[in-house]
């Protein structure tokens, strides 16, 4: 081959986006440069036959015409100057392909990261911008990504100083953490704060806004420490369903309900407090069951029994993941209780409402939480019910399922983790729980 223009991927996680690469090659020329082109791709899109539907769909679309329509100038521009007889080095390639790249130069001028951002939001809010699966940002998560994004507001706040693309370096980087710190935010609050704004500075890299790959240091990272959260007993479920909320209103009662049901399945409460009838299924089968025939020794005799199944088919808000949660006898009940359409309440309701339930229920023992606070470790002593909030019915289904037995790939097809590492986070069973648990199991420690 005497000259050749052929473009790769590099690796890149389950999803998420590849980098493109570009290797130049020109025998004649004696030359052989292989280098990144500051584009990406979904990598599942680079992979499909170029010939497909769904291909020419994509090849069709604006981001599709915007990211072809570069490679093509790219790859002709490079041909036409090896044609020529130019001899180009690895820098050569480097301006042509950001001359392109970049070649709206008043557009790239114009947007400053502020207006990035300001711009990143407004379009996660109204869904023009999505998540690499598709998919609308859920609620919860644009909230997160607000709240993390105004951090940086404030914090150029306080500085006096507006930081733009090419600011961002490991500088900036101490100084932003040393400033939650001070604001006396906890590790994983501050962690938030730097995985938005290198997901926020991704999009902007991708997009051809700008070339300063600084904050990709191994050291620019967001910490993420495991939370010291709880989970509520057996016990504790049959006193919030025995509480006396008699002095509260009826609003206090269906947040008990609503808070249960997604104790029995272990889903978040963007799915387990809109539940409707309609997610309410039946499966019917035959279980045939065999015992001996007393009036014909040596034979059986079969029996069929009917059994009837409901399961809620849940797609969930965040992920878009399909699953089956199967209806236990608790759960049954207060789905009958409203005639399988449960009442839906608004999330920060529920959360004021659940924890007044729980202090109505008696749940004053004393806990201990460690965490960090502004880098300090610190001790805090609190009463149960004051760390009861609308995640803690997901992480006591969990845990009890665990607890009751259950393999854990059997509960991820209930809970929707994508790994086990991810629910085993979520598994907050203390330690003499699981002794009990392992000797129940195995008969090796008789």
């Amino acid at each position: 081959m005497n000259m050749a223009c052929v473009y790769s991927i590099g690796s890149v996680k389950k999803y998420g986006e590849a980098p493109i690469f570009i290797r130049v090659q020109s025998r004649k020329l004696k030359v052989n440069i292989q280098r990144k082109i500051n584009l990406s791709v979904p990598p599942n899109v680079w992979r499909m036959d170029r010939g497909s539907y769904a291909f020419r769909r994509y090849r069709t679309s604006d981001e599709g015409r915007r990211l072809f329509g570069m490679l093509e100038n790219i790859e002709c521009t490079i041909n036409s100057r090896l044609d020529a007889g130019i001899r180009l080095s690895s820098d050569d390639v480097k301006r042509i392909v950001a001359d392109i790249v970049y070649k709206d130069a008043g557009r790239r001028q114009e947007m400053t990261l502020n207006r990035f951002i300001e711009e990143f939001r407004e379009q996660v809010r109204n869904g023009t911008r999505q998540t690499d699966q598709g998919r609308n940002y859920a609620p919860g998560t644009v909230r997160s990504i607000n709240a993390s994004l105004n951090q940086f507001i404030c914090f150029q706040e306080y500085t006096g100083r507006e930081y733009d693309f090419d600011d961002i370096d490991m500088q900036f980087y101490y100084d932003f953490t040393s400033y939650l710190k001070k604001k006396e935010y906890s590790i994983n609050t501050v962690g938030k704060c730097i995985k938005q704004l290198k997901a926020v500075l991704h999009c902007a890299e991708t997009e051809g806004y700008h070339n300063n790959y600084r904050y990709k240091d191994k050291k620019f990272k967001g910490t993420r420490v495991e939370v010291d959260s709880i989970y509520l007993t057996r016990e504790d479920l049959s006193r919030i369903m025995d509480a006396d909320l008699s002095e509260y209103g009826s609003g206090h009662e269906i947040a008990r309900d609503i808070f249960m049901v997604g104790v029995w399945t272990a889903q978040r409460v963007s799915d387990y407090n809109r539940i409707r009838k309609e997610d309410i299924c039946t499966l019917t089968r035959d279980v045939l069951h065999e015992f001996p025939d007393q009036d014909n020794p040596g034979n059986v005799v079969t029996w069929a029994e009917r059994k009837v199944v409901k399961y809620i088919n849940i797609c969930q808000k965040k992920t878009g993941t399909k699953v089956y949660v199967p209806c236990s006898s608790e759960l049954t009940a207060i789905l009958e209780k409203y005639d399988y359409q449960l009442p839906h309440m608004d999330d920060h309701v529920l959360n004021h409402h659940i924890k007044e339930v729980c202090r109505a229920a008696g749940l004053k023992e004393r806990v201990v939480i460690e965490s960090t606070k502004g880098g300090v470790p610190v001790k805090v002593i609190k009463e149960k019910w004051e760390l009861v909030h609308t995640h803690t019915a997901r992480r006591t289904g969990a845990t009890l399922m665990y607890l009751a037995g259950m393999e854990i790939f059997d509960i991820m097809k209930i809970t929707g983790h994508s790994s086990p590492m991810m629910l085993k986070k979520y598994i907050k069973a203390d330690q003499l729980e699981v002794v009990s648990k392992i000797i129940d199991k195995y008969r090796y420690f008789d």
